[in-house]
């Protein structure tokens, strides 16, 4: 028996706004400031190069699960074009019930992991929701390099306007995703706030259009 989620309503479209590109460019200084590699990209196209530029042909890749990566032709680069060593793809090689020890493990500690997040603050934190939090781990500390894809309309005044954000727009709009793909919704199980990167091993790409939620 599936089971029933609440249905958390209609997005908040006020956290669709665009920010522009003064904002993006105090962001990307704030996030430096905290530790991450940090860049602004012309647009989608070019904030793609630049992610497939930055991973060796042959590397282990794992893509989170991310309408922006989609959008912009990250995931198709990376999981149909053979240059790379798809751990989504082993992942699906390996069965659900008999096999959940090697997925986890395979899952958590990538070379490389490619994502999104759904807030960046105005003073440079990070802040990532999830369901499952199967991401989460790489994210903060077991992937070997992070490259996170972020939308302009993500950024946020602080980590109180983040929560909303995830709350109010992020999580209606997955909800809906995940119907429309047959499942019972979605649900804000687990967050994940980056502070700071003391290794310099996460590297935010700002993109001045509207990716993703």
């Amino acid at each position: 028996m599936s089971a029933v989620l609440p249905d958390p309503g209609a997005p908040n479209t006020a956290f669709e706004r665009p920010a522009d590109l003064s904002r993006l460019e105090r962001a990307a200084a704030a996030l430096r400031a905290r530790g991450f590699q940090a860049e602004i990209a012309a647009d989608g196209a070019d904030a793609r190069d630049r992610v497939l530029a930055a991973i060796p042909e042959g590397a282990e890749v794992h893509t989170a699960l991310s309408e922006t990566l989609r959008k912009v032709g990250i995931t198709a680069a990376i999981e149909e074009s053979g240059r790379y060593d798809s751990v989504r793809a082993r992942l699906g090689a390996l069965d659900r019930e008999t096999q959940d020890r090697e997925r986890r493990k395979l899952a958590a500690a990538p070379d490389y992991i490619v994502g999104s997040a759904h807030a960046i603050t105005d003073d440079g934190a990070v802040v990532v929701g999830s369901g499952s939090g199967s991401q989460l781990g790489a994210y903060a500390y077991a992937a070997g390099s992070v490259i996170l894809v972020v939308g302009h309309h993500k950024l946020v005044r602080d980590e109180e306007e983040a929560m909303r954000r995830l709350r109010e727009y992020s999580l209606p709009r997955e909800f809906v995703r995940m119907q429309s793909a047959g499942y019972a919704g979605s649900l804000l199980a687990k967050v994940l706030v980056i502070h700071r990167e003391p290794r310099g091993r996460i590297r935010v790409i700002l993109v001045p259009e509207a990716l993703g939620f």
